[in-house]
């Protein structure tokens, strides 16, 4: 970094790490603070988030290798910092595979960057599972030394008006007051048929066909039972799933993962079709605007970053209730 970006003393001043693509960035902004920078050490994270905030940094690498005292010196004084630790090494998801200890440890990271910025609020975001973590109590520990009242709270995206079901954890932190509970005044959940685009000219494929796998088969006999022959539905594609593998258009969609995981199933003619959900969808499905940059150069990856992300409400949510007494 080679130029100072001026403080505006009229915003709260953010910095984003492990940003990804940016939803934790654009719920804050959203909140009313002006987004300096984020970092991440995955390349096709920064094209995308130097797409949806033009006017930021984005500092790639590891955290670990940027020097904090350079970058208050660049950046100027900051407000708020947000943090998304990885979180593939808490997550059940994960299922039994080894858990890599090192991983995790990316967390106290954000202690380091708190020790430099010295940031009045602090915002961390994870799953759930962080809280078993053996290091948990270690790392709220630090934050209080630091001088930061927290509030751990666990938020449902589909209780601020996002179509999908997702708990996260997230850490609220203020150096000068105790954070209050996080609210929501968005009505009744929004249902997954509401991201379904039907005009669209996405492919479709017959659900009876050659080659289909039995469970897949079996999840939409599960799901004929219970709707009938006549009601379009989803199916959970993979992963394990406890509600029979499918779900009704009329609730949030399940949680969004890095990899393709809700097929579409509707009626045509008596006979029933199905396709992936796509990334417009998908987008949706993470309170997204379609204006919101996750493109790549593959579907893939442009998945593993929805995935990955923060739903922009729930982080507007937050953000306002901590800067609410500024």
């Amino acid at each position: 970094m080679s130029r100072n970006l001026q403080a505006n003393p009229t915003k709260v001043r953010a910095i984003d790490l492990f940003c990804g693509a940016g939803g934790s960035s654009w719920g804050a902004q959203l909140a009313g603070a002006e987004i300096v920078a984020g970092f991440d050490r995955w390349n096709l994270a920064g094209n995308a988030f130097t797409a949806n905030f033009p006017d930021a940094w984005f500092c790639e690498g590891r955290l670990e290798d940027w020097r904090t005292e350079r970058l208050k010196r660049d950046l100027g004084n900051i407000d708020l910092l947000i943090a998304s630790p990885e979180c593939t090494n808490h997550s059940p998801a994960k299922g039994k595979s080894p858990r890599c200890e090192k991983s995790k440890e990316t967390a106290f990271q954000v202690i380091r960057f708190a020790k430099a910025f010295e940031p009045r609020w602090i915002v961390v975001e994870n799953v759930v599972n962080m809280r078993n973590w053996s290091r948990y109590t270690e790392f709220l520990d630090h934050l209080v030394e630091l001088g930061y009242h927290i509030s751990p709270q666990v938020l449902d995206s589909s209780h601020f008006g996002v179509p999908q079901a997702r708990r996260r954890l997230f850490l609220l932190c203020d150096r000068e007051r105790e954070p209050v509970s996080v609210t929501s005044n968005a009505g009744s959940p929004v249902p997954a048929s509401h991201v379904i685009i039907r005009n669209g000219d996405y492919r479709f494929s017959p659900l009876q066909q050659p080659g289909r796998a039995p469970a897949t088969l079996a999840r939409a006999e599960r799901a004929i039972e219970a709707v009938g022959s006549r009601r379009s539905f989803l199916i959970v594609y993979y992963g394990s799933d406890h509600a029979g593998g499918w779900q009704r258009l009329t609730r949030p969609l399940r949680t969004i993962t890095t990899l393709d995981r809700f097929a579409y199933v509707k009626v045509k003619k008596s006979q029933h079709f199905m396709r992936m959900l796509q990334v417009p969808e998908l987008k949706a499905a993470m309170g997204m605007p379609q204006k919101f940059s996750v493109k790549t150069t593959s579907r893939r990856d442009s998945i593993r970053l929805l995935g990955n992300a923060v739903c922009p409400p729930v982080m507007r949510a937050a953000v306002r209730e901590l800067t609410s007494q500024m």
